[in-house]
């Protein structure tokens, strides 16, 4: 298994696992729009912030290799300074996903904890998490991960 942060490469299979989390999706069957383009251009630009894969390893060394790994999970990492916690940064955990053929093998467990890690390495004193209500089997995992149920979250959906 390889943990790094994501290429360009990478994004229509980042997207098939965001798109449906019960399915493999094909990514080249995605229409990967000019929004996703900028968004994931942003991220790439934005020294608090990461998308990060793990993917099967490569069959080969080089450029080549990357082309034959499989996307098998991701997340998004959002670094946020804060007063709290003695000026600490925390990091923020979005998008996790492990391909739904893949689930139950570890690899869940595995990505958390090389996030959690470069957050610590980072100096992180938190690594905090949202999850939709309606995903009770995730939230069964995350507690396992020993994340804590501590606050109740809001969101507010802004129309353009």
């Amino acid at each position: 298994m390889i943990f790094r942060e994501a290429t360009r490469q990478d994004l229509p299979a980042v997207l098939a696992l965001l798109a449906d989390e019960d399915t493999v999706l094909d990514p080249a069957s995605l229409v990967v729009g000019e929004a996703h383009e900028r968004a994931f251009a942003a991220i790439g630009a934005d020294p608090r912030n990461e998308m990060l894969v793990l993917t099967d390893g490569p069959s080969r060394t080089g450029e080549a290799a990357e082309a034959d790994e499989v996307v098998l999970g991701c997340l998004q990492l959002t670094y946020i300074p804060g007063l709290g916690r003695d000026g600490q940064e925390r990091a923020l955990v979005e998008a996790v996903r492990i391909r739904a053929d893949r689930r139950g093998s570890g690899l869940g467990a595995e990505l958390m904890r090389l996030a959690t890690e470069r957050a610590r390495a980072r100096g992180c004193g938190l690594v905090q998490l949202t999850s939709s209500k309606r995903r009770t089997a995730a939230h069964r995992f995350y507690e396992r991960l020993g994340f804590a149920r501590s606050h109740e979250g809001f969101k507010l959906h802004l129309e353009p």
